[in-house]
């Protein structure tokens, strides 16, 4: 093989080897489905059970939701009622609305240090997010999304040290989730948003990576693969069919995504055309290849004869015999004209 080759070679090699390990815990989301530490149908009271609320309870009884201000739009608010007909004061549950300006003024007191990254975010759901991971390390409780409705009372959830919902075909969701005051899974989620500020150019991946269900997958993944998701720390997935869309969910969906644009439009449109953009991605893969090796060929292996060493010309004339015949005719032409 010759030198200049597999010396790119080698440098393709290093530079597909660093795009595999940036994102090697996303490949392995898609692998871990989270069975292990899901919340089964098995060990859940039936909707109508005797048992239901005569569990421990781990999670304290506090409902926390997002929005602006107090004015929540009417598409949300049966969804809203829902929970809260299900969740009353007189059983013991409180809620708590975060408005922007609560949000602002909680921050402030109790997370000061956090405050020049949360004023920083460019999106207004970026903070929403953080928020709920801050509330739910502080407080405790169920963090719910307004779009999203309850179909049944909470309490069975509130046995587990901490729980999540998961999301198809990977990950974990941020949508809906519970926690103790103080659990490790959390703080560890608290602790990373810092690092995970980064602008994407598009506003659906940069709000998905830096504080979204991206981000949180990729902690929880973080989080499981150091073995703290054991005892006290351990958290609970919630699946599918326990999640909504059974008479036994404890959710129902309502119409949301209130922050998407055009940019999630073309995300999802690559989504339904999977197939095309594969075959896109293949031949831009290879042209970018090609056209690497071309200008490497070009600006570094062919070199003018200039700057080749006559030593080096030599050795290769001596290999061709042709070249050598040529090279002594040409050298004996001028020798000729010279003596005229």
């Amino acid at each position: 093989m010759r030198r200049g080759l597999l010396i790119f070679l080698l440098l393709l090699f290093a530079l597909l080897a660093f795009a595999i390990h940036t994102v090697w815990t996303l490949i392995t989301l898609l692998f871990v489905t989270g069975a292990r530490s899901a919340i089964t149908k098995a060990e859940l009271p039936s909707p109508n059970s005797s048992r239901i609320g005569t569990g421990p309870a781990l999670i304290p009884k506090i409902l926390h939701q997002t929005w602006q201000n107090e004015s929540i739009p009417a598409v949300w608010k049966g969804a809203q009622q829902s929970c809260l007909d299900l969740h009353r004061e007189e059983d013991g549950w409180e809620y708590m609305l975060w408005t922007d300006a609560k949000m602002e003024a909680f921050m402030r007191k109790e997370y000061l240090w956090f405050m020049e990254t949360f004023d920083g975010y460019p999106y207004v759901i970026e903070r929403a997010d953080a928020i709920r991971y801050f509330v739910l390390y502080h407080y405790g409780g169920v963090y719910l999304d307004l779009d999203d409705g309850c179909g049944r009372a909470m309490e069975p959830l509130l046995s587990y040290p901490a729980w999540v919902r998961k999301t198809v075909p990977t990950g974990i969701s941020n949508d809906a989730m519970g926690a103790t005051p103080g659990h490790p899974f959390f703080r560890k989620v608290i602790d990373s948003l810092q690092a995970y500020d980064r602008n994407w150019l598009l506003p659906y991946i940069t709000v998905m990576g830096s504080t979204g269900p991206l981000f949180l997958s990729v902690i929880w993944r973080h989080y499981s693969s150091e073995g703290l998701n054991e005892d006290d720390g351990e958290v609970r997935i919630l699946f599918p069919d326990e999640y909504q869309g059974t008479p036994w969910a404890f959710f129902t969906h309502h119409l949301g995504n209130s922050w998407h644009g055009a940019d999630v439009e073309f995300i999802f449109w690559m989504a339904r055309n999977w197939f095309l953009v594969t075959l896109i991605g293949f031949a831009l893969g290879f042209t970018i290849i090609f056209g690497t090796w071309w200008t490497y060929h070009r600006l570094v292996l062919k070199k003018p004869a200039s700057d080749v060493p006559k030593w080096k010309m030599a050795s290769v004339r001596s290999k061709f015999p042709f070249w050598r015949r040529a090279s002594a005719q040409k050298e004996y032409e001028l020798v000729s004209r010279h003596e005229v």
